[in-house]
């Protein structure tokens, strides 16, 4: 439980932070260094950046309800790569920040696996599907 409400803590405030900075553009030393560079480049094509913290908000924001949490962790997955593949490849200086969120993420799996047993399992034949008599259901 601590690590999702710490995970969702960090979703929620990074994800508010990248809609303050899609609104109010981002805060890079002069001169930038090769991650500045490529922030500024997403900003100015206006690459979703908007929508990416908005969406790791909503994550982490759902992340507080226990209901919820295992489909919010589903939901943090693509976001989780992400950062770890732009952290080992590209900004290897945030590796502080990027391998514990992939990490809680990976966690988080681990430890919900059991509601997400039902996705893997094979198909099944609910009550209230007839049948057409040569034994296959409609």
């Amino acid at each position: 439980m601590a690590v999702r409400l710490l995970f969702a803590l960090f979703l929620l405030s990074t994800g508010i932070m990248t809609i303050s900075f899609a609104i109010n553009g981002y805060p890079v030393g002069d001169p930038p260094g090769d991650v500045g560079r490529f922030m500024m480049a997403l900003e100015k094509t206006g690459y979703l950046i908007f929508w990416v913290g908005f969406f790791k908000a909503v994550v982490g924001g759902l992340m507080f309800v226990p209901r919820t949490a295992p489909l919010a962790v589903l939901m943090s997955l693509p976001y989780a790569f992400n950062i770890l593949l732009y952290v080992t490849l590209f900004a290897h200086q945030y590796l502080v920040v990027g391998l514990p969120d992939f990490a809680a993420c990976a966690l988080l799996i681990y430890c919900y696996f059991d509601w997400y047993r039902p996705i893997f399992a094979g198909p099944t034949t609910a009550p209230w599907q007839v049948s057409c008599g040569d034994g296959n259901a409609l």
